[in-house]
């Protein structure tokens, strides 16, 4: 089936017609989702109807028309600013009509068409995870969060990038990565501290808790920038506060200090998180219980986790093995559980296919930085910068320390 004269016609009337307002936009995008099959054969055809169009007027239809899957990779590499433009405008048009899942695909693909390879972060990284976040198209998201960036020109897109994956990933409960990507914002270089970096500390402090225990949930690591290790802890002291209360082992006091703040965990859209939190202080003290007992009823880890009946702590139990979190065995005629040692005895083809893939990125992430270093030690603006700190020192201070000490 082709478009005719007067479909053509009929399309542009309805693009000019429908692109004043949201309620008029809302009835145009269902219009042309009806001719998206359409459009999409016919595309050719179509370009001429782009000179009818004002793209700053009518953006909804020309964006439909240019359709961004068409276009040659190599030829908007050399204008990426203004495909990039056209890109965001998209974004704006699907956020406006409140449906952001329909501009996942097309930023997907805007993103692999504007990558030269998939080390690189592209400016419409944080936008295509903003709005697989919106949309909880959380696995098309994971799937890019797979990538390993090595190249980034802009770090605002690399903080939120990292922001919006370690959202993505706490949505999927894929909290080990979601430590990692928000870790990554914590500790960049910033002169000034950023909106982004305290958000994303907040719910660093959180994962951490949840997946890993208190004891690393407020630490920095040497080369974080002077000014997080000064002011992140000054925007957070509520969030420093359940830290306190949870390093008690006592469930009664992590809850005492949610009710005190769960104003403030709420006005920054971490209630929900804070609620993993709790929960996950019953499976911390349950896994203390393995490493002192090798059977305990479900009564006995009822009162000493602080749980309610023993039904609660097989509820808790069973999740916990399910999750591999725990090895045991629950014996349901006399309410026991039996802890068990990890059965893994890592020689199966499972196992060593695993293991093979992470030696195997290691040793490519080995290169890269061995090809990075090479780059840099031969770069002239940091050749310039070491040798202006070289002549700082005199060598020859350093000779006139004796070989041998008179005590």
């Amino acid at each position: 089936m082709n478009l005719s004269m007067s479909s053509v016609e009929s399309l542009v009337a309805q693009i000019h017609g429908l692109s004043s307002n949201i309620g008029e936009l809302t009835q145009l995008r269902n219009y042309l989702k009806q001719c998206d099959d359409l459009l999409r054969t016919e595309s050719t055809r179509l370009a001429p109807l782009l000179t009818e169009l004002d793209p700053s007027v009518h953006s909804l239809g020309y964006l439909y028309i240019l359709f961004i899957n068409v276009c040659a990779a190599e030829q908007i590499r050399l204008a990426p600013e203004k495909f990039i433009s056209i890109c965001k405008r998209l974004m704006l048009q699907v956020m406006l009509l409140e449906d952001p899942m329909r501009g996942v695909a097309p930023l997907l693909t805007s993103i692999r068409k504007l990558q030269s390879s998939t080390e690189q972060l592209t400016t419409l990284h944080p936008d295509f995870m903003l709005l697989c976040l919106l949309s909880k198209c959380y696995k098309i998201g994971l799937s890019v969060l797979e990538d390993d960036i090595f190249e980034v020109d802009l770090p605002r897109d690399l903080f939120l990038y990292c922001y919006y994956g370690g959202m993505i990933c706490i949505g999927q409960k894929q909290f080990r990565k979601a430590l990692e990507l928000l870790h990554n914002v914590v500790t960049a270089p910033m002169p000034i501290i950023s909106a982004i970096a305290v958000e994303a500390y907040k719910k660093y402090i959180l994962v951490s808790l949840i997946h890993l225990g208190q004891q690393f949930a407020t630490s920095f690591p040497k080369y974080t920038s002077s000014a997080a290790q000064r002011n992140l802890k000054n925007f957070s002291q509520s969030y420093l506060e359940l830290v306190n209360s949870y390093s008690t082992g006592k469930v009664s006091e992590v809850e005492k200090c949610v009710e005190i703040y769960k104003d403030t965990f709420g006005s920054d859209n971490n209630l929900g998180l804070v609620k993993q939190v709790v929960s996950s202080m019953y499976k911390r003290n349950i896994q203390r219980l393995t490493q002192t007992y090798l059977t305990l009823s479900l009564q006995d880890i009822a009162n000493t986790v602080q749980l309610n009946s023993p039904k609660e702590a097989e509820m808790h139990v069973l999740q916990m093995i399910q999750e591999g979190d725990i090895y045991a065995t629950i014996n349901q005629k006399d309410g026991m559980v039996r802890f068990l040692e990890d059965p893994e005895q890592y020689k199966t083809c499972e196992m060593i296919e695993r293991l093979d893939f992470s030696i195997q990125r290691i040793m490519r992430l080995s290169k890269k930085l061995t090809t990075m270093n090479e780059v840099m030690s031969c770069d002239p603006s940091y050749l310039g910068k070491v040798g202006k700190e070289r002549q700082r020192f005199d060598y020859d201070d350093f000779y006139t320390v004796p070989s041998k000490f008179t005590i």
